[in-house]
């Protein structure tokens, strides 16, 4: 059974595959490309602790939101992530938005990610958030269609100073 569930030690083996997986693809966003794997081996509670460091009842820093970090599997098989951001400051408004997500290549063009969003926003409801923003690259075709599939409704095209690629905003009413 595919669910979302809090990132765990018993996911390490899986996780790290998808990891180098996803380097090896070169094909990344986010978190992945720029995680040590040797590092993530020797000390998988480090990360486990760096992605909870938002979480509600945590002192956050200046300029963050809390949010949680929650990890798509299938059994123990890692499929990939979300984060989910409980409010948005100014720079998420621009660009991030509330939900943010990343599918392992071999997971890719599976239904992974518009599952993976879908359970993101059933969470969102859960929490009380009305209207939720996700952004994507405007060349990012299969992200599109993620969002279009969980009823996104497009804001526009953005080209932001501090990105070099353009993005799209989409709103959905929760």
């Amino acid at each position: 059974m595919v669910e979302l569930v809090s990132p765990a030690e018993r996911y390490k083996i899986s996780f790290l595959a998808a990891v180098r997986e996803a380097q090896a693809a070169a094909s990344g966003l986010g978190d992945t490309l720029t995680w040590n794997v040797d590092e993530l081996e020797a000390d998988f509670g480090k990360l486990l602790n760096d992605v909870r460091r938002y979480e509600p009842g945590k002192e956050l820093p200046e300029g963050f939101v809390h949010s949680e970090y929650r990890w798509l599997v299938d059994g123990s098989h890692y499929l990939g992530r979300v984060s989910l951001r409980y409010s948005l400051n100014e720079r998420l408004r621009e660009f991030g938005g509330h939900i943010g997500y990343e599918i392992r290549p071999s997971a890719r063009r599976q239904g992974n990610g518009t599952l993976a969003l879908k359970l993101a926003l059933e969470r969102a409801r859960e929490l009380g958030i009305e209207r939720v923003l996700v952004t994507c690259d405007a060349d990012n075709v299969g992200s599109r269609r993620v969002i279009e599939a969980n009823n996104g409704e497009l804001e526009g095209e953005f080209q932001l100073e501090c990105y070099d690629r353009p993005i799209r905003r989409y709103w959905i009413a929760l």
